[in-house]
This record gives C-alpha cells, sequence and structure tokens, in this order.
C-alpha cells in the first residue's frame, strides 16, 4: 500500500497542516478527564516543535542521539516528541517515575538510559524534583542533559536549522513492555511511521471528519501510534485525557466520547471491562455514544465475556456491535497486524479445549461443555502477510493447527537497539521447507481460520501439564471469577518444575474491601474446585497476595516470568491473616527451588 507521496515523513505533514490548517484544532486535554485544561492548534504545535528542535540544536544534540521523553500525560509530551523529529534526535518516549513507587519505576528508566545511551531528558521541572540526588549524580556522571520543556520560549522556533531526513532514519525507540523479558528498545524509522499511519487510516476507517479521544499512555505504541500520531496524519482532532482520570472514573472516558461526538477511540480489554463494571445506571443514562465507529481493542487478550456484556450494556446507550474492532498487533510491527473488517460484528468461535491442548483446531458446539471461546482479530491488513509456523521444526502449519504467528509488510521495525543477535533471530526468520522470508517471529501463538487470525496465547508463556498446552490467561480468567473476592485482571498462572515435572501454580490478588471478612480456605477451595471443573488442573499453590503488588508492566500487563521468579524466591507479599497459611506456601516455594534442576534455577535466578 502506498502512502501519500505529497508527504515523505510526519514533519512534511505537520508542516502542511501548519500551513494549511494552522487554526485547526489538534489536541486538547482533558484535566481529570473532563474539564478542558488545554488545547493545541496545528499552528501552535509546529510553531512549539521547531521551538524545541532549535533549542535541542543550540545545546549541541547531534542528530541520531538519543532524547528520553519523562512527561505526565498531556500535551507536553506531543510538542516535545515532535520537536525530537525536528531536530533528528532519536526519541524514546518512557513512563515518568512514579512518586509513589519511585524503588520499582526508577530501575526500568536507568535501564533506558544505559542500553540506548542516552544524550538528553525532555521533561518538566516538577518530574526531575522526584529525582534523587543521587540519581541526579548518576545522570551527570553519564553526562546526560536535562531539558525542561516549559521553559523554552516559541521565539526560537524562528531559529530552527531545517536538514534533509534521512526517511529510512531511526524516528524514535519503543521500548517493549517486558512482560515475558527484558525491555528491548525496537527501531522504528521514519518510513516505517508513514506507512503504518496509512495501514491504520485505512483499517480503522480515518476520515476528516473523524474525532478521535485517547487515555492510552504515550509510551505504549497504541496509544502513540493510534492515539496520537494518527490524529496528525488523519487532520483530525483528539482529546487526551490521563489514564489515571480513566482508572479513577470510566465513566469519564465516555462522557468525552458522548459530548464531543467521538467516532474513534481505543482500549485494551482491560478498559472495557472497567466501564462495564464501574459506569452505574444513573451514568450510563446520560450516555450518547451513537458517534463512536471504531472502538478498538487490542493490547491484551479479548475476552468473549467482555465483548458481549459491553455491547449488552451500552447499546440502549446507542453503541453498535458494529463498532468494536478487535485487533492483533505489536510494537515489532509498528503497531497493527490484523483488525476486524468494517461493518461485521466481532467474531466469536468456540474450539475443543482438549484438542486446543495438543495445540489442534476443532470447532466446537455451543450447546455442549468443554469448549474455549477465541475472538477473531480479523484479517491481515493491507498488504501484511501472516502465516503460521510450528516454532520447533519452522515448517507451516496446517489449517487445524497453533503455531507461531510470523509477519511481513513495510511496517516492520528495523530490529532491537544494540541487539544483533536477537535482532537476527526475531526480525530475519525464514522458513525451512520453502525459504520463504524474511518474517518477524511474534512470539505469540494462533492460527488462521478463513483467512482470520485467531490468538490462543503467548509462546513462552505456555504451561506444558502432562503433554498438554494450557493457556495462562484461561486459567486466570477461572480464577478471577471463582470468588466474587478476587481482583480482575490481576492474577498469574505459571508452571514451576518440582521433580522434573510441570506443576501449576497460581498468584491472585485479593480485593481490599475483603480483607477482615475473607474465608481463606472457602477461596482456595473454590479456586480448586473451578479449576478441576473448567480445565481438569490440580494446583500445586494458591498465593493470595495484596491488592496492587501484582508485578505489571508500565502499560499493565501481567509480568507472569516476574511474578514465578517472586514465587520461587519468597518475596511475594501474601496475606497473613485469617484461614491463610502462609507458613506451608514459603515451605513449597523452598521446596519447588530445591526441588528445581539445575538449569532450571540457572533461568530463574
Amino acid at each position: 500500500m502506498k502512502t501519500n507521496n505529497k508527504f515523505l515523513s510526519l514533519i512534511d505533514l505537520l508542516r502542511y497542516r501548519a500551513t494549511n490548517e494552522g487554526n485547526k484544532k489538534a489536541y486538547t486535554f482533558l484535566f481529570n478527564g473532563q474539564t478542558e485544561a488545554n488545547s493545541l492548534t496545528y499552528g501552535e504545535l509546529e510553531r512549539r516543535a521547531r521551538a524545541i528542535a532549535a533549542k535541542l540544536q543550540t545545546m549541541g544534540i547531534a542528530k541520531g542521539e538519543r532524547a528520553l521523553l519523562l512527561y505526565s500525560q498531556g500535551l507536553d509530551f506531543i510538542c516535545a516528541f515532535f520537536g525530537c523529529l525536528y531536530a533528528g534526535v532519536i526519541a524514546i518516549p518512557a513512563p515518568p517515575p512514579d512518586a509513589i513507587r519511585l524503588k520499582r519505576t526508577l530501575p526500568r528508566l536507568q535501564a533506558f538510559v544505559k542500553d540506548a545511551r542516552v544524550s538528553v531528558v525532555l521533561t518538566k521541572s516538577e518530574i526531575y524534583s522526584l529525582f534523587s540526588d543521587e540519581w541526579k549524580k548518576d545522570f551527570e556522571y553519564h553526562n546526560i542533559l536535562w531539558l525542561f520543556t516549559e521553559e523554552i520560549s516559541d521565539e526560537l522556533a524562528s531559529q530552527w536549522q531545517e536538514f534533509k531526513i534521512d526517511l529510512d532514519g531511526i524516528a524514535y525507540l519503543q521500548y517493549t513492555s517486558g512482560s515475558t523479558s527484558t525491555p528491548k528498545g525496537v527501531i522504528i524509522t521514519h518510513n516505517n511511521l508513514m506507512h503504518h499511519s496509512a495501514y491504520i487510516k485505512q483499517a480503522w476507517n480515518y476520515t476528516s471528519d473523524s474525532v478521535a479521544a485517547t487515555w492510552m499512555p504515550y509510551f505504549h505504541d497504541y496509544g502513540l501510534i493510534d492515539g496520537l500520531i494518527q490524529p496528525i496524519y488523519s487532520g483530525i482532532t483528539c482529546y487526551v485525557m490521563s489514564s489515571l482520570a480513566f482508572i479513577k472514573k470510566p465513566s469519564c472516558w465516555l462522557e468525552a466520547i458522548s459530548k464531543y461526538k467521538v467516532t474513534h477511540s481505543q482500549s485494551p480489554n482491560f478498559g472495557y471491562d472497567l466501564c462495564i463494571h464501574k459506569v452505574s445506571s444513573e451514568q450510563l443514562s446520560e450516555l450518547d455514544l451513537r458517534s463512536w465507529r471504531t472502538a478498538s481493542n487490542g493490547a491484551e487478550p479479548i475476552r468473549k465475556d467482555t465483548i458481549e456484556k459491553f455491547i449488552q450494556k451500552f447499546e440502549p446507550c446507542g453503541f453498535q456491535a458494529t463498532a468494536f474492532y478487535p485487533a492483533y498487533g505489536l510494537a515489532e510491527a509498528t503497531l497493527l497486524v490484523a483488525t476486524k473488517p468494517h461493518n461485521n460484528v466481532p467474531q466469536i468461535t468456540p474450539v475443543v479445549a482438549s484438542a486446543l491442548e495438543k495445540n489442534q483446531i476443532v470447532e466446537g458446539d455451543t450447546n455442549q461443555n468443554g469448549n474455549r471461546y477465541v475472538v477473531s482479530c480479523g484479517f491481515p491488513i493491507c498488504d501484511t502477510n501472516v502465516i503460521i509456523i510450528n516454532p520447533n521444526t519452522l515448517i507451516r502449519c496446517s489449517s487445524n493447527e497453533v503455531g507461531e504467528i510470523w509477519v511481513s509488510n513495510l511496517s516492520i521495525a528495523q530490529g532491537y537497539w544494540n541487539r544483533p543477535e536477537e535482532t537476527k533471530q526475531t526480525f530475519k526468520a525464514y522458513t525451512v521447507d520453502t525459504g520463504e522470508g524474511p518474517f518477524l517471529r511474534t512470539g505469540d501463538l494462533g492460527f488462521i481460520k478463513n483467512g482470520q487470525l485467531f490468538i490462543t496465547g503467548r509462546l513462552k508463556d505456555v504451561i506444558i501439564i502432562r503433554g498438554h498446552n494450557h493457556y495462562p490467561q484461561d486459567i486466570e480468567f477461572t480464577v478471577e471469577n471463582s470468588h466474587p473476592s478476587l481482583r480482575k485482571n490481576s492474577g498469574a498462572a505459571f508452571g514451576i518444575e518440582v521433580d522434573n515435572e510441570e506443576k501449576l501454580v497460581v498468584v491472585q490478588e485479593v480485593e481490599r474491601s475483603w480483607l477482615r471478612e475473607l474465608d481463606f480456605n472457602e477461596v482456595n477451595g473454590d479456586i480448586r474446585q473451578e479449576l478441576m471443573a473448567q480445565h481438569e488442573l490440580q494446583v500445586y499453590a494458591i498465593a493470595l497476595i495484596k491488592s496492587g503488588s501484582i508485578p505489571k508492566t508500565s502499560s499493565g500487563k501481567i509480568m507472569r516470568q516476574a511474578c514465578r521468579i517472586k514465587f520461587l524466591e519468597g518475596t511475594l507479599e501474601v496475606i497473613n491473616s485469617g484461614g491463610s497459611n502462609p507458613e506451608h506456601l514459603r515451605e513449597l516455594t523452598v521446596m519447588s527451588v530445591m526441588k528445581a534442576t539445575p538449569k532450571n534455577r540457572a533461568h530463574l535466578v
């Protein structure tokens, strides 16, 4: 697919919009998700980007050097990101330090800084104040400069030195969430951005009359590419709110869609779940969602129950089932790989669970038990080629087999920053029998049926017990619904090796409001009963933990491998009251480590 050849880069595109639509509103930030705080027209954004770029140039930051961007959700990040593009500086969007969890968030930032050899940090003085003197000295020791962008005058814009853009050059580094491994910097070029923006515009039907809204964090590829960059590409207005505002009050997202007649807005599955459970009948009566024609759902497993319950709850407000766009993508493909066709309702397919455990696809009967329901992520977008490969033999799977998803198109990233071996393994894959390639190895498992892509799980997370494959997200869904005290989207299931046999461990957060009256024996019994009934699985250990303590990525994904390590180290915040038996859990943990094979222990610790 060709992009509009009038514009070779986002810089060309923004300059065009500033010249021809300079007074049109580009972004409006909604304070607390409700009140209009500040706005940027296309002209103001372009001028601000030139001013920041000019400041970077006068500081001696050369083209190709790396800049870490640390901001609260808002319009400052957008200006800084485009300022980096205008200066030829490689932007690194990163989550700002969390004042409450500094011990957890600061080491992650330090890893970014060292991996990318950052030259400058673009931020605001209020965020800089969160860093301790020790951290600031460490940055100074590595000759890292700080730039507080709120102090830059717009008058500097006239001093910007224009340069020729290398379209194959790096626009920014998208650090992966690290849900299964150490975060890696995905290399996204100017060409990647333009090609992919064209893909998204077509796949999600953006037009000149579209209106966007987003609460997704800018440091997540979903929030950056679809939430913030696509509005510029399509020349439309976008309403931005913080993810914290949405989490605190999910109805504010839907209220913004209703108030501003938003046509396009996105969320991972858990966001739609929050709306199902947290939007009251009174709030519901005030909503008008008829304008919402593209409600994309991606970035994590998509659940049948979520789609059905959201449609059921919000149809009276004008939400249409055809507006739901289940999607599949990943940072290594810039963002989107597949999504649902226009004007179709989401397709949900029952498959026989016992066959799926053996990597076989057998369509189930909706009137029978023993099914797992898989949501279609639609067709590969535009000129994208998706194949399903046996990850062991590297040969194509048959149409009724589950395998690893391999992808190729013009949006595939150039590799991982400074990791040549991992780049070769992940981005330069070829089939053994036919020599097709190169393909991107996604590490995700799925199958293709009637041309549509279905995701079944993550290769590294699959739990293999007695030769059968079990997907952790299915187990976690069963667990969280086994008792009302268990917190949604806050559990992890994983396997550990004991006496050369894989055993199942479940870690699950408990809602704070239940702690005083919780019968731990009852909860443990319900979990075990449901896992046996739904999956025919016995649990080796159950760890009920404090709310908010399970390891998650900055974008909210459960870090199963990190949780597994904490279990084996005995460092989970296990609840120590009522009928629980944390001493027994600690004994299990010690035995697990002692009985693990040396190879397994080395991998874990």
